[in-house]
């Protein structure tokens, strides 16, 4: 729960996230080539896994890395110094430059989720009311309890799909 909770903060929890996924990616890359800086093939290589880790922290649809022609392409937009490398500072505005729709979907997910679930919790509340046994339970609770409860569950279910994939 503490997760979806973090989740409702908004750019600042996204930009931790992308930055803790930046760093881990960019200090493994470096790594195994001994640079210091990434050459274009050390950054595709590191678009593919920035994109393996969105696919697997963020709930949402699986998002598709950029072709090479595109990375080659922003790598030119984001290399500010101009030396054909990307060091630590262009690899995050890059890999941000490059996620933003894709966070933009994950955002848009979430808020869809937290509106969209109680709503529909507090429609058919009076529906399960008349379920036998279940039904007495359900009129003791209140909206707010109910469209709660249902959706964690639907936050729980969204979060088992991506888990098993």
């Amino acid at each position: 729960m503490g997760q979806v909770l973090g989740r409702l903060q908004g750019k600042p929890w996204r930009l931790k996230q992308v930055r803790q996924i930046t760093d881990r990616v960019f200090d493994r890359i470096k790594n195994d080539s001994g640079r210091a800086n990434l050459k274009f093939e050390d950054l595709y290589i590191a678009v593919l896994l920035v994109f393996n880790d969105v696919n697997k922290r963020l709930p949402g649809p699986h998002f598709d890395p950029p072709s090479k022609e595109q990375v080659r392409t922003m790598m030119q937009i984001c290399d500010l110094n101009l030396d054909g490398e990307i060091d630590r500072e262009e690899f995050v505005g890059f890999i941000l430059q490059l996620t933003t729709e894709t966070l933009f979907a994950v955002s848009q997910g979430l808020i869809l989720t937290l509106l969209v679930a109680p709503s529909i919790a507090v429609a058919t509340k009076n529906a399960t009311e008349g379920v036998p046994g279940f039904g007495k339970m359900v009129k003791k609770l209140p909206n707010s309890v109910y469209a709660s409860i249902v959706t964690l569950a639907v936050v729980l279910f969204q979060q088992s799909l991506l888990d098993s994939k």
